[in-house]
């Protein structure tokens, strides 16, 4: 499950997300602190994109990047 799976590779993510989502700032990254729905609210809100559209972006990132 995505949720899960942000979470318990953080520390990997958290520098490849600041990259893939770039209009993240710093201070959004430490909030998100590996929380699935933290990422998605603020990408949703950064991004303005839908919630359907995160969760695909998601996913496919953690595909794209290995994230197990």
């Amino acid at each position: 499950m995505s949720k899960d799976i942000i979470e318990s590779n953080w520390t990997l993510a958290k520098e490849k997300i600041k990259q893939h989502w770039n209009k993240l700032t710093d201070d959004e990254i430490e909030q998100i602190n590996g929380k699935y729905e933290e990422l998605s609210g603020h990408i949703q809100k950064t991004y303005r994109y839908g919630k359907k559209r995160v969760e695909k972006e998601i996913a496919e990132f953690i595909k794209k990047n290995k994230l197990q």
